[in-house]
């Protein structure tokens, strides 16, 4: 099955902020951490069942090496990918976006 795949704008700003932060603390980090995230998202995009359920209808996928997860929700033949917390942080911060 196909899907398609929309990262919402919020989304967006949590991978430039972490991004940033982590190229703050060592030059090439914050590339290595998307590359982390596109291999986290790639896993999603093959089959986005694999996940668990951790809130409503949103999932969670880990990311390797780094202490993220990217939530999405699937609804239908869209993946949409609501945030990309560290995991230390408050989950009502994802959870508003559900």
């Amino acid at each position: 099955m196909s899907y398609t795949f929309t990262i919402r704008p919020e989304a967006e700003a949590d991978l430039a902020d972490a991004k940033r932060w982590y190229d703050g603390r060592r030059e090439g980090l914050g590339a290595d951490f998307l590359l982390c995230i596109e291999g986290a998202l790639e896993k999603i995009r093959r089959n986005p069942a694999i996940y668990p359920v951790v809130y409503k209808d949103v999932r969670r996928a880990t990311v390797r090496r780094f202490p993220y997860g990217v939530f999405y929700r699937v609804v239908g033949q869209r993946i949409i990918v609501l945030g990309v917390f560290h995991g230390r942080r408050d989950p009502r911060l994802w959870q508003s976006r559900a």
